[in-house]
């Protein structure tokens, strides 16, 4: 609503959602809010001509709804003709918990992200959402955003920065790197602190956009440290972790990277998104231990890490 009142430019298109959200906006600006009905394969086509016509078009859904069935719209619409527009998608990971695997947006960033043309943007807090909101408001070309839904979570020491293309580091430390994107990031945090209960020392990096890649923020916090670890609740196939182990792997680097994130396709269960972080060892106990390991310390388990769920 912000950046609508300061641009006129500015339309919101909603996939038949956002009910209990939207109704100030919509009040506000009638003749710039807009239901496409659930079709969002046609609401990116609406957006593509509303971007050429001139106009910031936001179109807004559940992240696998909004990212993954119109992803050839979004590629052949926006990404090859280099139109703004905003494509935002609600709910990172597992954030839809109870309503099963078909809402959990678990390859939306690894999709997406194989287009150059198309910014990803992966905040890991509200405050940091607003922050990347503003900065991207401008950019000439289309931008992902990637939501969360966790009201009043904050990451100690971000305090909303976001700049895209770099690594924001909240926690500085000597023995292991954790790098996490998204909400879960929270875990990462936690981790860490847990770790400086057994007098081991975490640095903690937060990575939050795509295209451009933050490669060489990634490579510096990584080369001290002869293991690190990636956390992200996203399938590990093109997601944070395959990128860092591309960054170790390019600029030669000697840390030993081990990927949390999601190895197993859905197996019919449902459950809170702390549950399913736990399920599959991405819990603030699941990195704690990973830690230990990767470190060869001696650890007494506090939560079962699932065969698998780390690499």
């Amino acid at each position: 609503m912000d950046l609508a009142a300061a641009d006129k430019r500015i339309l919101l298109l909603t996939g038949d959602l956002g009910y209990m959200v939207f109704e100030p906006f919509r009040e506000r600006f009638p003749d710039r809010f807009l239901n496409a009905g659930v079709a969002e394969q046609n609401m990116v086509g609406l957006a593509t001509g509303l971007a050429e016509a001139g106009y910031l078009p936001y179109v807004y859904s559940i992240a696998t709804f909004a990212a993954l069935r119109p992803f050839e719209f979004i590629r052949n619409g926006p990404v090859l003709h280099r139109l703004p527009v905003r494509v935002v998608g609600m709910g990172m990971g597992f954030e839809y918990g109870h309503a099963g695997p078909t809402h959990y947006a678990l390859e939306d960033i690894g999709v997406l992200r194989t287009l150059p043309g198309l910014m990803v943007v992966a905040p890991a807090d509200g405050e940091q959402a607003a922050t990347a909101l503003r900065a991207t408001a401008l950019v000439p070309g289309p931008v992902y955003y990637s939501l969360g839904k966790s009201d009043g979570v904050a990451i100690e020491n971000l305090n909303g920065h976001f700049e895209p293309g770099r690594l924001q580091v909240v926690r500085h430390g000597r023995d292991v790197a954790i790098l996490s994107m998204g909400s879960v990031a929270v875990e990462a945090v936690a981790a860490a602190e847990k770790l400086a209960g057994r007098g081991i020392e975490a640095s903690v990096g937060i990575v939050s956009s795509f295209n451009p890649d933050p490669v060489a923020d990634v490579a510096k916090f990584l080369s001290p440290f002869r293991c690190g670890i990636s956390v992200e609740a996203q399938t590990v196939s093109g997601g944070l972790g395959a990128f860092a182990g591309g960054v170790i792997a390019a600029e030669g680097l000697h840390c030993r990277l081990r990927v949390l994130g999601v190895r197993t396709s859905p197996d019919g269960t449902s459950g809170r998104q702390e549950d399913r972080w736990r399920k599959h060892g991405l819990d603030r106990n699941g990195i704690f231990n990973t830690a230990l390991d990767l470190l060869g310390v001696a650890t007494t388990l506090e939560a079962p890490v699932t065969a698998g769920a780390a690499g």
